[in-house]
């Protein structure tokens, strides 16, 4: 496998104040990769970095493209979908509008419903909501409408932020089962952000750990759960 995504000596700015210091990774085309790290790390602002929401500097490219420069819709329009921290799924909208608009640059109707059946399917708590409002939705069943709406783009990379936040222990092992199934049903190639290194490893192979927005550590998931002294240090077990 080729690199599908590369960051390299990536930084990155809110106005003045600098949050990430030369991180460096990549997913290979068809892989899946974990950025873990505790709260103020840099996870969220790597996947903003990516996606054109903050100032970068240095290297990222995407299938030999760089995108450093490019808007948000530029970005996504490449083939990049992210599912930010918070869910942001459109509250006054269905079920089925929600997953709707996440099709909304793609043209092909036939696909399009192939696909919102392909969501229902990975996701059957949609499926029984899905002339329910967004707002009226639990919160496992929210994170479950915006990964949906997410892969309704039919992206080559899903960017995902934090899917088990504020979810009840099953409910998250729920959404990142549903997600691990569309791991083996595709080729979609992840980044996945995730505080929660053991439910991010049944998800990922590798990972890249994060400290005060420097890459300290990567490695092979069974390398660093293998290591107590890494896992007390960085994973929180």
């Amino acid at each position: 496998m080729s690199a599908l995504l590369e960051l390299d000596d990536v930084t990155a700015s809110y106005g003045h104040v600098q949050v990430l210091y030369g991180v460096s990774l990549a997913v290979e085309d068809g892989g899946a990769v974990g950025i873990l790290g505790a709260n103020g790390a840099g996870k969220t602002t790597t996947l903003r970095a990516i996606s054109g929401m903050v100032r970068t500097g240095g290297s990222i490219t995407f299938d030999g493209m760089s995108l450093v420069g490019l808007r948000p819709d530029q970005v996504a329009r490449l083939g990049i979908a992210h599912v930010p921290e918070g869910r942001g799924t459109l509250g006054h909208l269905t079920v089925k509008e929600n997953l709707l608009v996440g099709a909304y640059q793609r043209k092909n109707r036939a696909e399009i419903a192939q696909d919102v059946e392909r969501c229902l399917d990975l996701f059957p708590n949609l499926a029984d909501r899905i002339s329910a409002s967004a707002a009226s939705l639990s919160g496992g069943e929210q994170q479950m409408l915006a990964v949906a709406r997410g892969i309704m783009a039919r992206p080559r990379l899903l960017l995902l932020d934090e899917a088990s936040l504020g979810l009840a222990p099953s409910t998250a092992a729920n959404v990142y089962g549903a997600i691990g199934r569309l791991r083996r049903e595709s080729s979609l190639s992840m980044l996945v952000v995730e505080q929660n290194a053991a439910l991010a490893f049944t998800l990922v192979e590798s990972a890249t750990v994060l400290e005060t927005g420097r890459s300290v550590l990567s490695g092979p998931k069974e390398e660093l759960m293998g290591k107590d002294e890494i896992r007390r240090a960085y994973l929180g077990s």
